[in-house]
Protein backbone atom coordinates (compact mmCIF):
# COMPACT_ATOMS: atom_id res chain seq x y z
CA UNK A 1 0.00 0.00 0.00
CA UNK A 2 1.31 3.34 -1.13
CA UNK A 3 2.11 6.09 1.64
CA UNK A 4 -0.52 8.04 2.84
CA UNK A 5 -0.91 11.62 1.19
CA UNK A 6 0.89 14.58 2.97
CA UNK A 7 -1.19 17.63 3.45
CA UNK A 8 -2.47 20.55 6.15
CA UNK A 9 -5.62 21.97 7.96
CA UNK A 10 -6.36 24.86 8.52
CA UNK A 11 -9.38 27.18 9.35
CA UNK A 12 -12.89 26.25 10.20
CA UNK A 13 -16.40 25.42 7.58
CA UNK A 14 -16.99 23.81 4.03
CA UNK A 15 -13.73 21.83 3.46
CA UNK A 16 -11.72 23.42 0.51
CA UNK A 17 -8.69 21.28 -0.71
CA UNK A 18 -5.94 23.46 -2.66
CA UNK A 19 -3.50 21.85 -5.19
CA UNK A 20 -0.80 23.54 -5.58
CA UNK A 21 1.25 24.26 -8.77
CA UNK A 22 4.76 23.35 -9.73
CA UNK A 23 5.68 20.05 -7.89
CA UNK A 24 3.16 20.44 -5.55
CA UNK A 25 4.97 22.35 -2.86
CA UNK A 26 2.90 24.95 -1.33
CA UNK A 27 5.57 27.68 -0.50
CA UNK A 28 3.77 31.26 -0.87
CA UNK A 29 0.64 29.88 -0.82
CA UNK A 30 0.19 31.55 3.12
CA UNK A 31 -1.63 34.73 2.48
CA UNK A 32 -4.16 32.88 0.46
CA UNK A 33 -4.51 30.24 2.69
CA UNK A 34 -5.03 32.70 5.66
CA UNK A 35 -7.33 34.33 3.96
CA UNK A 36 -9.73 31.46 2.63
CA UNK A 37 -9.74 29.91 6.12
CA UNK A 38 -11.55 32.72 7.53
CA UNK A 39 -14.74 30.55 5.19
CA UNK A 40 -13.53 26.88 4.79
CA UNK A 41 -11.63 24.18 6.03
CA UNK A 42 -8.61 24.69 3.95
CA UNK A 43 -6.73 21.30 3.47
CA UNK A 44 -3.41 22.30 1.70
CA UNK A 45 -2.26 18.69 -0.04
CA UNK A 46 1.49 17.99 -0.87
CA UNK A 47 1.33 15.41 -3.20
CA UNK A 48 5.19 15.00 -3.32
CA UNK A 49 5.53 15.50 0.17
CA UNK A 50 7.90 18.36 -0.56
CA UNK A 51 7.08 20.16 2.18
CA UNK A 52 6.90 17.35 4.11
CA UNK A 53 10.47 15.99 4.86
CA UNK A 54 10.35 14.41 1.26
CA UNK A 55 12.20 17.23 -1.06
CA UNK A 56 15.38 15.74 -2.08
CA UNK A 57 14.71 12.58 -2.27
CA UNK A 58 14.21 9.96 -5.28
CA UNK A 59 10.85 10.95 -7.17
CA UNK A 60 9.36 9.18 -10.15
CA UNK A 61 7.82 10.85 -13.38
CA UNK A 62 4.72 12.10 -12.37
CA UNK A 63 1.10 11.95 -13.97
CA UNK A 64 -2.11 13.83 -13.49
CA UNK A 65 -3.73 10.20 -12.30
CA UNK A 66 -0.94 10.29 -9.32
CA UNK A 67 -1.94 13.16 -7.75
CA UNK A 68 -5.67 12.89 -8.63
CA UNK A 69 -6.00 9.85 -6.81
CA UNK A 70 -3.82 11.07 -3.69
CA UNK A 71 -6.68 14.66 -3.23
CA UNK A 72 -8.85 11.68 -3.51
CA UNK A 73 -7.89 9.82 -0.20
CA UNK A 74 -7.08 12.95 1.22
CA UNK A 75 -11.36 13.88 0.57
CA UNK A 76 -12.10 10.36 1.86
CA UNK A 77 -9.12 11.09 5.01
CA UNK A 78 -11.13 14.48 5.81
CA UNK A 79 -14.69 15.05 4.69
CA UNK A 80 -17.63 14.32 6.52
CA UNK A 81 -19.91 11.20 5.27
CA UNK A 82 -23.08 12.98 3.32
CA UNK A 83 -20.71 15.84 2.42
CA UNK A 84 -18.90 17.59 -0.44
CA UNK A 85 -16.06 19.51 -0.89
CA UNK A 86 -14.83 22.40 -2.87
CA UNK A 87 -11.83 22.13 -4.96
CA UNK A 88 -9.27 24.51 -6.07
CA UNK A 89 -6.24 24.46 -8.24
CA UNK A 90 -3.54 26.13 -10.14
CA UNK A 91 -1.27 25.36 -12.48
CA UNK A 92 -0.17 21.37 -12.55
CA UNK A 93 -2.45 21.16 -9.56
CA UNK A 94 -5.49 22.81 -11.83
CA UNK A 95 -4.50 19.68 -14.13
CA UNK A 96 -4.88 17.34 -11.10
CA UNK A 97 -8.32 18.64 -10.12
CA UNK A 98 -9.63 18.38 -13.91
CA UNK A 99 -8.45 14.52 -13.44
CA UNK A 100 -9.93 14.11 -10.13
CA UNK A 101 -13.09 15.64 -11.42
CA UNK A 102 -13.45 13.58 -14.64
CA UNK A 103 -13.09 10.60 -12.31
CA UNK A 104 -14.37 11.14 -8.80
CA UNK A 105 -17.46 13.90 -9.15
CA UNK A 106 -19.43 12.86 -6.62
CA UNK A 107 -17.81 13.92 -3.30
CA UNK A 108 -16.86 17.64 -4.98
CA UNK A 109 -19.36 20.57 -4.73
CA UNK A 110 -17.37 22.56 -7.62
CA UNK A 111 -14.01 22.44 -8.71
CA UNK A 112 -11.84 25.84 -10.06
CA UNK A 113 -9.23 25.11 -12.04
CA UNK A 114 -6.91 28.24 -12.52
CA UNK A 115 -5.06 28.55 -15.62
CA UNK A 116 -4.15 24.09 -16.05
CA UNK A 117 -1.18 24.25 -19.16
CA UNK A 118 -3.31 21.76 -21.14
CA UNK A 119 -1.76 23.02 -24.40
CA UNK A 120 -2.06 20.47 -26.44
CA UNK A 121 -6.00 21.21 -26.94
CA UNK A 122 -4.58 24.11 -29.23
CA UNK A 123 -4.60 24.07 -33.37
CA UNK A 124 -0.43 24.06 -32.70
CA UNK A 125 -0.81 22.39 -29.35
CA UNK A 126 2.70 20.23 -29.85
CA UNK A 127 4.60 23.44 -30.90
CA UNK A 128 3.31 25.44 -28.19
CA UNK A 129 4.18 22.80 -25.74
CA UNK A 130 7.96 22.58 -26.93
CA UNK A 131 8.29 26.41 -27.12
CA UNK A 132 6.85 26.00 -23.19
CA UNK A 133 9.50 23.22 -21.96
CA UNK A 134 12.19 25.09 -23.88
CA UNK A 135 11.61 28.59 -22.27
CA UNK A 136 11.04 27.07 -19.10
CA UNK A 137 13.78 24.16 -18.92
CA UNK A 138 16.59 26.50 -20.42
CA UNK A 139 20.21 25.68 -19.27
CA UNK A 140 21.09 25.59 -15.76
CA UNK A 141 18.15 23.51 -14.15
CA UNK A 142 18.13 23.16 -10.06
CA UNK A 143 18.27 20.12 -8.88
CA UNK A 144 15.90 17.34 -8.44
CA UNK A 145 17.34 15.16 -5.55
CA UNK A 146 19.84 15.64 -2.89
CA UNK A 147 20.53 18.49 -0.44
CA UNK A 148 21.04 20.80 -3.50
CA UNK A 149 17.16 19.93 -4.79
CA UNK A 150 14.15 22.75 -5.10
CA UNK A 151 11.22 22.34 -5.96
CA UNK A 152 11.36 23.53 -9.35
CA UNK A 153 13.68 21.30 -9.78
CA UNK A 154 11.42 18.26 -9.28
CA UNK A 155 8.97 20.14 -11.33
CA UNK A 156 11.39 20.06 -14.64
CA UNK A 157 12.75 16.76 -14.29
CA UNK A 158 9.26 15.21 -13.20
CA UNK A 159 5.81 17.29 -14.06
CA UNK A 160 6.48 19.29 -16.76
CA UNK A 161 6.55 17.11 -19.26
CA UNK A 162 3.75 14.34 -18.57
CA UNK A 163 1.40 17.02 -17.20
CA UNK A 164 1.71 19.02 -20.17
CA UNK A 165 0.51 16.27 -22.15
CA UNK A 166 -3.13 16.18 -20.56
CA UNK A 167 -6.15 16.67 -22.63
CA UNK A 168 -9.31 16.65 -20.23
CA UNK A 169 -11.82 14.51 -20.60
CA UNK A 170 -14.87 15.45 -22.50
CA UNK A 171 -16.66 13.15 -19.83
CA UNK A 172 -15.88 16.04 -16.98
CA UNK A 173 -18.97 17.14 -15.44
CA UNK A 174 -18.97 21.04 -16.51
CA UNK A 175 -21.64 21.72 -14.43
CA UNK A 176 -19.66 20.96 -11.21
CA UNK A 177 -16.28 23.35 -12.94
CA UNK A 178 -15.11 26.47 -13.63
CA UNK A 179 -12.13 27.51 -15.39
CA UNK A 180 -9.79 30.54 -14.24
CA UNK A 181 -7.74 32.63 -16.16
CA UNK A 182 -5.53 35.52 -14.88
CA UNK A 183 -6.56 39.18 -16.05
CA UNK A 184 -2.71 39.74 -16.58
CA UNK A 185 -2.68 37.00 -18.74
CA UNK A 186 -4.79 37.70 -21.91
CA UNK A 187 -3.14 36.66 -25.59
CA UNK A 188 -0.55 34.68 -23.49
CA UNK A 189 -0.41 30.72 -23.69
CA UNK A 190 -2.34 29.92 -20.78
CA UNK A 191 -4.62 31.79 -20.85
CA UNK A 192 -6.02 30.79 -24.67
CA UNK A 193 -5.47 27.05 -23.50
CA UNK A 194 -7.58 27.47 -20.73
CA UNK A 195 -10.21 29.46 -23.14
CA UNK A 196 -10.45 26.91 -25.37
CA UNK A 197 -10.81 24.00 -22.76
CA UNK A 198 -13.55 25.85 -20.90
CA UNK A 199 -15.25 25.86 -24.34
CA UNK A 200 -15.12 22.67 -24.98
CA UNK A 201 -16.13 21.29 -22.14
CA UNK A 202 -18.80 24.07 -22.10
CA UNK A 203 -18.29 24.37 -18.70
CA UNK A 204 -17.90 28.64 -16.45
CA UNK A 205 -14.73 30.80 -17.42
CA UNK A 206 -13.58 33.86 -14.91
CA UNK A 207 -11.50 36.36 -14.93
CA UNK A 208 -8.97 36.34 -11.72
CA UNK A 209 -6.90 38.83 -10.37
CA UNK A 210 -3.01 38.80 -11.40
CA UNK A 211 -1.46 36.71 -14.08
CA UNK A 212 -0.58 33.08 -13.70
CA UNK A 213 0.78 33.41 -10.34
CA UNK A 214 -2.25 35.29 -9.19
CA UNK A 215 -2.24 33.14 -5.85
CA UNK A 216 1.00 34.51 -5.24
CA UNK A 217 0.94 38.45 -6.08
CA UNK A 218 -2.80 39.42 -5.30
CA UNK A 219 -4.30 36.61 -2.54
CA UNK A 220 -6.68 38.83 -0.76
CA UNK A 221 -8.37 39.69 -3.43
CA UNK A 222 -8.11 35.96 -5.47
CA UNK A 223 -9.26 34.52 -2.64
CA UNK A 224 -12.17 36.42 -1.75
CA UNK A 225 -12.97 36.06 -5.43
CA UNK A 226 -12.27 32.46 -5.26
CA UNK A 227 -15.18 32.18 -2.14
CA UNK A 228 -17.80 33.32 -4.34
CA UNK A 229 -17.14 31.48 -7.44
CA UNK A 230 -16.94 28.31 -5.48
CA UNK A 231 -20.05 29.18 -3.60
CA UNK A 232 -21.85 30.21 -6.58
CA UNK A 233 -20.90 27.06 -8.39
CA UNK A 234 -22.14 24.71 -6.02
CA UNK A 235 -25.23 26.73 -5.61
CA UNK A 236 -26.14 26.05 -9.62
CA UNK A 237 -24.61 22.37 -9.26
CA UNK A 238 -27.58 20.28 -9.13
CA UNK A 239 -27.18 17.93 -6.38
CA UNK A 240 -26.97 13.87 -7.35
CA UNK A 241 -26.30 10.98 -4.93
CA UNK A 242 -23.38 10.17 -3.39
Amino acid sequence: MSEPPHYDVTGSGPVLLLVPGGAGHPMGLGPLTERLARRFTVVTYDPLGLAHGQLGLPVPDQRPADWSDGAHRVLEAVVPPGERAHVFGTSSGGIAVLDLLARSPRRLAHVVAHEPPCVTVLPDGPQRREELIGRLDGPGRPAAEGASATPMGVFLAHVLRPFTTYVPSPATPAHRLTLAVGADSRGQLLHRATELVADRLGSALVEFPGGHLGTLDHPVEFADLLTETLRSGARASPQEGP
